[in-house]
């Protein structure tokens, strides 16, 4: 058995473009943000005027450092799920895949760590929310390269 590892840079690339902008529609204002931000015992709009003009350059170099580790990941696993079954992932196996990730390897460790800092399961299903769909979507995308 070979196990070739082809790096499928453009659809990395491409995977994570979609789950970036994914994340910044859920977590927009328009979105998922003022329920995010109550929920965390903050007010929206005072947290947004506190947030003005500070620099987030810091947050989303590390914001996109993430997804670009779970596109990568994501393409790699994707190429073990087709060795293990022998043929191409389809669209919906990759988007299975990513939702299986996402809730399997993201939302269930993230329960306790929500838990025990006692920010609950509102702040919790809302973030993993983002999470699951971020992967579903990746795994979506990377499926036309694998």
């Amino acid at each position: 058995m070979t196990t070739d590892i082809s790096i499928a840079w453009l659809g990395i690339i491409v995977s994570f473009i979609v789950a970036f902008a994914m994340n910044m529609t859920y977590f927009s204002p328009k979105g998922l943000y003022p329920a995010w931000v109550k929920a965390l015992g903050q007010d929206p709009q005072a947290n947004m005027d506190r947030g003005a003009g500070t620099n987030m350059a810091p947050a989303y170099t590390l914001v996109t450092v993430g997804l670009f580790v779970q596109a990568f990941t994501m393409d790699w696993l994707l190429q073990a799920v087709a060795a293990l079954y022998g043929h191409d992932v389809s669209l919906f196996g990759g988007l299975l895949t990513g939702a299986g990730v996402g809730l399997g390897l993201a939302a269930a460790p993230a329960l306790g760590h929500r838990i025990f800092s006692g920010q609950g399961l509102k702040v919790w299903a809302i973030e993993v929310g983002a999470d699951i769909a971020g992967l579903a979507l990746m795994g979506a995308v990377l499926s036309f390269w694998h």
